[in-house]
Formats: C-alpha cells, structure tokens, sequence
C-alpha cells in the first residue's frame, strides 16, 4: 500500500495511538505495529513516502509529492527493511539538493556519477536486530543486540 493509504487506515482506526498519523510526516513503530499486528495481520510493504520526509537521492515520483521507496513492515518488530530507487536524473538531483541546502561542492564526486552517466539502481538496508526479533518472535530489541553496549564504555 502507498504510505497515503496507510495514514488513512491509521486515522480511521479505532485505537488509542499516542502519536498522531499525519499526511506528510512519518509513521511510528505503534502505527507500524497496528497495521501488521492488528489490521493486516501479516508483513506489509508501504511504498511512495513523502518526498520531505525522505533522503535528497531518492527518486522524485512524477507527482512531485513522493519518492520511489519502500519500508517493509513485519509483525512484532515494525520496519524489517527500508529501500530506494535513486535520483538517476541530474537536474532534478541538483535541485533537490538545492532546495535542502546541501553543497554541490561537498558531494561533486556523487553528482559526477550521475552528469557522466550511470544506470538506474535501487538499495535497501535490513536491521539485523529487527530480523533476528521477527524470525524468534523476541519483542524487546535488546535482547537480540548480539554486541551490547553500555553507555559510557566505548573507548578510542
């Protein structure tokens, strides 16, 4: 579903959210929750997120409100992976970066991949955590870091 569709299933839901579900804005882990656990019941992929919610390299979709990513939501955990087709087109980069003040100069060599041609690509990240909790049905993530840290403990 498109994250537009997913807002109007969080507002329309009879349930007692402690964050708002707005247009525009992201989702928190209780709406994740609410339409994996409650509505779908089953792992949901939600699609075509708001353009400024979203990285500067991520495809604009034609609508010029959205961007070609993807999180894919699982029972008990939230967010399993998030995804995006990036910017292949170099006008429309150089303008989103523009408009986010983000220096042509500091990133040359990431706007030279794309002025000197490149092909369209996607990626994904997956929270490692988050797939041992979904796959072990363990639903604090602490008790799946394999490697725990404590605050002050991290000497360099």
């Amino acid at each position: 579903m498109t994250h537009e569709e997913a807002i109007t299933i969080l507002r329309g839901a009879n349930a007692d959210f402690e964050h708002e579900a707005k247009y525009g804005e992201d989702i928190f882990k209780e709406h994740e929750k609410y339409l994996c656990d409650v509505h779908f019941k089953s792992p949901v992929f939600v699609y075509d997120w708001p353009k400024d919610i979203k990285a500067f390299y991520m495809y604009q979709n034609d609508d010029g409100k959205t961007v070609a990513a993807v999180d894919l939501l699982v029972p008990g955990s939230g967010e399993l992976m998030g995804g995006s087709q990036r910017e292949t087109r170099y006008d429309l980069l150089v303008e989103r970066m523009n408009q986010l003040g983000i220096s042509g100069e500091s990133l040359d060599w990431y706007l030279n991949l794309r002025r000197f041609g490149g092909c369209t690509h996607s990626g994904f990240g997956m929270g490692f955590e988050r797939l041992v909790m979904y796959l072990t049905d363990i639903e604090n993530i602490r008790d799946v870091i394999p490697y725990h840290r404590t605050p002050g403990n991290c000497d360099f």
